[in-house]
């Protein structure tokens, strides 16, 4: 994602989402323990703000203690380096991550990082194409925490497509999403959200 106002977005929530039951090389610790190791770490993000990468290495550390190659803690530090400014290393590690197996909600979240890093490296072609396919997974394939997720896809989606030219797609996706959350309305701007591809600009 690239910017330090949205780190918090980043950081992982210990859900331990990646369906296996790996264990440090260390061989003590469990996955359960080492996602709260994990959560604890990225809760103190904000004391890092002067030392971003004092918080690289400490996730590095944990990350460590899994596999080689482990496509979570290639997700972790992936998001490590993209909330501290380095959407470059962000995106290496975030497809390491995806062609390695990440599963789950961390690969739906891997997916959304990758694609806006990529936006903000100037690439919202490649965003454009990563979140459409990613829209386009049956809802039966998603878990609950993944489908909470897809208003965040649309959101995404809507900045790569505003980027590239395509403004009217890009507003019929994001009011689209908002239309659920609103109190009043939510048909009528539904149905706009919808029209708004069949209506040319102007007339």
């Amino acid at each position: 994602m690239s910017s330090s106002d949205i780190s918090g977005d980043i950081s992982s929530d210990a859900s331990g989402d990646d369906g296996r039951d790996n264990r440090g090389d260390n061989g003590g610790d469990s996955s359960s323990d080492w996602e709260l190791r994990l959560a604890a770490a990225w809760a103190e993000l904000d004391a890092y703000e002067n030392d971003p990468a004092g918080f690289r290495t400490r996730i590095a550390e944990l990350a460590a203690e899994r596999p080689d190659d482990d496509p979570v803690a290639l997700f972790e530090q992936g998001a490590a380096h993209d909330s501290t400014g380095e959407p470059e290393q962000a995106v290496r590690l975030y497809r390491r991550a995806l062609d390695g197996g990440l599963t789950g909600l961390r690969r739906r979240r891997a997916v959304i990082q990758l694609a806006s890093s990529l936006r903000n490296l100037g690439r919202p072609d490649v965003s454009v194409e990563l979140l459409t396919e990613e829209r386009a997974i049956p809802a039966d394939r998603l878990d609950a925490d993944e489908t909470a997720l897809t208003a965040a896809v649309d959101a995404f989606l809507a900045l790569a497509l505003a980027d590239t030219g395509r403004e009217r797609e890009a507003a019929s996706l994001a009011l689209g999403a908002l239309a659920p959350l609103l109190p009043r309305y939510n048909r009528s701007l539904a149905f706009y959200a919808k029209d708004l591809l069949k209506t040319r600009q102007g007339s």
